[in-house]
């Protein structure tokens, strides 16, 4: 019997067995009592199962609301548990509804999160995952033994189709290799999408019959389902390679529809992440949160970025990054996306950390408010990206390198 397994941390006032029984039956059975047609053959045949507890320390103050202690402590354990395939089939919104779901509604528990899932290998013959992935990505934009360069529109909202595709043109000529939507720029009155994709898209089909090098532009299709395949069929024949969703706010079925198609790279953003994840004894860690979106078949995915400008730590980011390289099911691959706050300076750690050159690097600020322009800026980062192949510091790479002292100056001091 093929079984589902769920690690969880997690905190509770109780004996911490009988907490992690209540996580089985509440995600099981359903209910904390006996009740009519629940035989004991049902049971061992659809029951969640506590396959592992390990205790770790305890605290004097909860995380969380929840029951109250007696002793004044509360134990935190990481606890894993079982399903039987049998109770959803290959089912991602059942899914996520089983390993997550009311779980964190229990009283027990006064801090739970979901650290990673282990999934059986028949899910590699129902989902087939990313359709292009790191492999696919480099092919559609021809770069090979670096990362992808790539920036965001900005300002994120009030340019015109016309001032949107004039700084793609900038961009283009200096040799960027992605380039996308903001999250909050989707199909409003003062840039329609269809007339965005139409003035965009003139440009790099044009730099690419000029340079035979033809930039990967994400536009952010996020938006009710019809008009989702509309924009996406929209991309389509107008001759671009890539759609971005924002993954929290269409959710997992809604992305999946899209990815399913096959013929764009999907630019997975992860807004709202925060929601999911900032508080350490609440929500969903990376690792699980990746597996499900490679499942639907998105082909880049959000991880944040070194030294980034929101809360997550650098080590979280590494990572991050680190579970999108391991390979889901035999397969499934995925290209990490470095962003929030990122310069050139940034690469060298993010190298050293990491020793990937499989990334988009995304930068917004750092190339768009270089000193001398966002041509200088795409040069930039590809000039420190060459010096933190080489195991250069950022201090090592600025002293060799001089045309890169002007991003120190403009961005080192701000960071």
């Amino acid at each position: 019997m093929e079984k589902i397994y769920a690690t969880y941390l997690i905190e509770t006032p109780l004996d911490v067995a009988k907490a992690a029984a209540t996580l089985a039956g509440e995600q099981s059975s359903g209910t904390f009592v006996a009740v009519p047609g629940e035989t004991e053959e049902l049971k061992q045949r659809f029951a969640a199962r506590v396959e592992k507890i390990t205790l770790l320390e305890s605290v004097s103050a909860p995380s969380l609301p929840g029951a109250k202690s007696a002793s004044g402590k509360f134990q935190r354990a990481e606890v894993v548990v079982s399903w039987s395939l049998e109770n959803m089939g290959y089912n991602l919104p059942t899914l996520v509804s089983t390993i997550q779901g009311n779980l964190y509604e229990i009283t027990a528990f006064t801090g739970l999160k979901l650290m990673d899932v282990e999934l059986p290998p028949s899910f590699a013959q129902h989902f087939r995952g990313p359709k292009f992935g790191v492999a696919g990505c480099r092919q559609l934009t021809k770069v090979e033994g670096r990362p992808l360069i790539g920036t965001i529109i900005k300002p994120s909202i009030g340019l015109s189709p016309e001032q949107t595709a004039a700084l793609v043109k900038v961009l283009a000529e200096a040799g960027i290799d992605f380039i996308k939507d903001d999250e909050l720029m989707a199909n409003p009155p003062h840039s329609p999408f269809d007339e965005r994709v139409d003035a965009i898209m003139r440009v790099i089909n044009d730099h690419a019959d000029c340079t035979g090098k033809r930039v990967m532009y994400a536009f952010n299709v996020s938006d009710e389902m019809d008009a989702m395949q509309r924009h996406y069929e929209k991309i389509i024949s107008a001759g671009g390679t890539s759609a971005m969703i924002s993954l929290n706010s269409v959710g997992l079925s809604g992305a999946k529809k899209i990815c399913d198609h096959g013929a764009l790279a999907i630019h997975g953003h992860r807004n709202g992440w925060g929601m999911l994840n900032r508080h350490p004894l609440l929500g969903i860690e990376f690792p699980a949160y990746q597996k499900l979106w490679r499942l639907a078949g998105v082909d880049q995915l959000h991880v944040n970025g070194i030294a980034n400008k929101f809360w997550e730590s650098d080590d979280s980011v590494v990572r991050s990054i680190e579970a999108c390289a391991k390979p889901l099911l035999g397969g499934m691959s995925v290209l990490p996306v470095v962003s929030s706050g990122q310069w050139g300076g940034q690469a060298c750690e993010t190298f050293r950390r990491t020793k990937t050159v499989d990334l988009l690097y995304m930068a917004g600020g750092g190339i768009m408010a270089h000193p001398d322009g966002p041509a200088a800026g795409v040069r930039s980062l590809q000039k420190w990206w060459e010096a933190a192949v080489e195991g250069l510091t950022q201090e090592q790479a600025a002293a060799k390198y001089l045309e890169l002292k002007k991003s120190v100056e403009k961005f080192g001091k701000t960071k």
